[in-house]
């Protein structure tokens, strides 16, 4: 069975694969603004104790929301990795390595964008903590606060990385399974690889003439 192929594109595979790089930097710009909006921030209190130190500490089990945020980052990138590899391998014309590229390298890009534009909006959302200036005094001991989520796992470099890195991953090992599963060499990708055929191969009786 044969694998119809697509006409020839109108745009080349340099310029499909800019767009590509673009809509998903993009994208990953608006992740960052829906997760600053949806992400939950975390609430504590700085105590000023008997012996007149600054205690600061999280309400129950508010210390929670830091790992949900983190979560629901990571949630938000991996959705968009995975929605950006199917709309890219339906673009039939432009299937191969420059695609993938342009994939994985705008999903890096949509993580580093989405992570950093995030952290910066619920900072200017909430504000920091500053345990040193909250107003606390004797006759008024506790002080509430309202700390921003994080979107990262950690303050590790590595932590901070694997999150940027994760939606790339997840598009490359995505396409990587959309191409093994493919009918075709060539993808069904233009310009379309004819297939030669090989010669049929003799067939012999398995008896060797001797000299």
């Amino acid at each position: 069975m044969t694998v119809e192929t697509v006409g020839q594109p109108k745009l080349s595979h340099s310029a499909a694969a800019i767009r590509v790089f673009a809509m998903l930097a993009v994208s990953g710009a608006v992740v960052g603004g829906l997760w600053a909006l949806l992400a939950p921030p975390v609430h504590g209190a700085v105590v000023l104790s008997q012996r007149g130190e600054r205690v600061s500490g999280f309400l129950g089990d508010e210390s929670d929301r830091l790992f949900l945020g983190a979560f629901l980052m990571v949630g938000f990138l991996g959705v968009l990795a995975v929605v950006a590899t199917a709309a890219v391998w339906w673009w039939r014309a432009h299937r191969g390595p420059q695609m993938v590229a342009a994939l994985s390298l705008g999903a890096l890009a949509a993580g580093g964008i989405g992570s950093s534009l995030g952290n910066a909006l619920v900072h200017w959302r909430y504000g920091t903590v500053d345990v040193a200036a909250a107003p606390i005094s004797p006759e008024h001991r506790v002080f509430y606060t309202t700390e921003a989520p994080s979107a990262f796992f950690g303050q590790s470099p590595w932590l901070i990385a694997a999150t940027v890195v994760f939606p790339a991953g997840v598009a490359a090992l995505l396409y990587a399974l959309c191409a093994l599963a493919a009918k075709r060499d060539d993808l069904a990708a233009w310009p379309p690889v004819e297939r030669v055929p090989r010669p049929p191969v003799p067939v012999t009786d398995g008896v060797s003439n001797a000299d």
